[in-house]
């Protein structure tokens, strides 16, 4: 396959950036796209110019650190997928292909694709932990969860704080993220007695990082590599409501 890349270049946070465009060629049907820009930053290394930086780490959709626009779709148009894991087999041959960095202001480029999220982390430290000795694990059946509660905290916890939520959505909103940092903690009986202080401390923290509101687009669902549904955030809102009414 020979293809062509337009790639955001920007050599640090002050700097403007631009659209850089470069050949890829003889790429094999059978790279993941990140192998893709391994064969690409080989050659310009070659050349003497400067590589492409992006973020990665596990390469197995696992570490959300692959983060990345693709042709305008965060991670790429492949449904339930991560940058890491899309392959070029799902390119035809001769394609011009947009690669661009996470687009929020609280996501501020490092170099190229490499965004700052820790952002994420301050989030996730304002509440979403359990601040007393848990103990190993129970005895099965111990502590009776429903079925669904236990469904739906494991659906939240999959979620690997990629950023592709933010970079979807129309207002830069880090709902679906800080709903399932949550909600994985909060339908199960350890999480219940800071169940309403969490949902608030992390709302609060989350705006102060200056995300935008949630107005239920649902793009950010859509681009989710693990699927974490809407209703997330619902839960989310209904805690923080009750937070804010006493």
């Amino acid at each position: 396959m020979n293809l062509t890349l337009k790639v955001w270049r920007q050599s640090g946070r002050d700097d403007a950036g631009r659209m850089v465009t470069y050949q890829a060629k003889d790429v094999s049907p059978d790279m993941s796209f990140l192998e893709m820009l391994d064969v690409v930053n080989e050659q310009l290394i070659l050349s003497g110019d400067d590589p492409i930086a992006f973020d990665h780490d596990c390469r197995e959709g696992i570490c959300g650190m692959c983060g990345m626009v693709i042709n305008g779709v965060a991670h790429g148009e492949q449904r339930a997928t991560t940058t890491c894991q899309l392959h070029m087999r799902h390119f035809e041959d001769g394609a011009t292909i947009t690669i661009e960095p996470w687009r929020a202001a609280p996501f501020p480029v490092v170099k190229d694709l490499v965004v700052d999220r820790s952002a994420f982390d301050r989030i996730i430290q304002a509440g979403g932990f359990i601040s007393v000795p848990a103990g190993s694990a129970p005895d099965a059946h111990s502590l009776p969860v429903r079925k669904e509660d236990a469904d739906d905290a494991f659906d939240a916890a999959t979620c690997i704080g990629c950023g592709a939520c933010v970079a979807a959505c129309p207002n830069g909103s880090a709902s679906l993220f800080t709903a399932a940092k949550i909600t994985h903690l909060s339908l199960l009986p350890q999480g219940q007695p800071e169940r309403i202080t969490r949902a608030k401390a992390m709302v609060d923290q989350m705006d102060a990082e200056g995300f935008g509101g949630c107005t239920n687009t649902g793009e950010c669902t859509a681009v989710c590599p693990k699927g974490i549904p809407l209703d997330t955030i619902a839960r989310m809102n209904g805690d923080f409501l009750k937070a804010n009414s006493k």
